[in-house]
């Protein structure tokens, strides 16, 4: 029987003795990167998310690492891995992290995928099922969340040579394409309107384009200015940002 067939009968409630098993692959499966929430076009991959509830639901909260009590213990840490994981960086298991990775003291959560040459900075925050591309800098303080339900929600995707700025949130499935800086204190979310200074129009499908830059903005409605995020230009090299003002 495939994997999706057997993730399928035990989320309908048919448990049988191998369940831990198979859930206990999978989180093998999740940290070795043979398998993950979404496919090369971004389809989702419920049967990974399926999985991860049933992790929840049936294992046992017990005594874990590092005094923790949980459904699962922390990632174990691997030299051969190639990532450098600075001391008081929390991974949960079932996460993958490729080589020249650079891990500071943080939380990532089961699920999440972290590419090759990506950092993530001191008190961030990575959610469940969260996709961070190659030579990201997820910097001090950010939030990128996790959507692990509904099974059907593509989660949070941060493509390649991204700066997420400290104290950023993105969050509820956004997508910010590839060479793209959201600047610090900047929050993206599907219930937070985006709006693109050039074309003066709102950003509706959660997609943030490729070299884009987002700074914290408002709008007037009403009597009242409501908090929102600008894309305020797109430019071809994102280096071009570094000694760029916002005029």
């Amino acid at each position: 029987m495939e994997i999706e067939q057997i993730i399928d009968s035990y989320y309908e409630g048919t448990v049988d003795d191998n369940l831990y098993k198979v859930l206990n692959n999978i989180i093998d499966m999740l940290n070795n990167g043979a398998i993950r929430c979404i496919d090369d076009n971004y389809n989702v991959n419920s049967t990974v998310k399926k999985a991860i509830l049933l992790i929840f639901k049936y294992f046992n909260t017990q005594k874990r690492d590092l005094d923790s009590f949980d459904k699962i213990g922390l990632l174990e840490y691997k030299k051969e891995a190639g990532y450098r994981k600075v001391p008081g960086a929390f991974i949960r298991d079932g996460v993958y992290i490729a080589q020249n990775c650079v891990i500071m003291p943080c939380f990532i959560n089961i699920g999440a995928y972290i590419d090759t040459g990506t950092m993530i900075d001191i008190n961030s925050t990575i959610g469940s099922c969260a996709q961070i591309g190659k030579n990201c800098h997820i910097s001090a303080g950010s939030c990128i969340g996790g959507v692990l339900e509904p099974v059907v929600a593509t989660p949070i995707i941060i493509e390649d040579n991204c700066l997420i700025g400290a104290n950023a949130a993105v969050l509820e499935g956004i997508i910010v394409k590839h060479d793209s800086v959201i600047a610090p204190g900047t929050v993206l979310s599907k219930g937070i309107k985006i709006i693109d200074r050039e074309s003066n129009q709102q950003i509706i499908d959660g997609i943030i384009p490729p070299y884009s830059l987002v700074v914290p903005g408002s709008y007037k409605s009403g009597n009242v200015n409501i908090n929102c995020a600008v894309i305020v230009k797109r430019n071809s090299k994102q280096e071009q940002y570094i000694n760029d003002d916002l005029r």
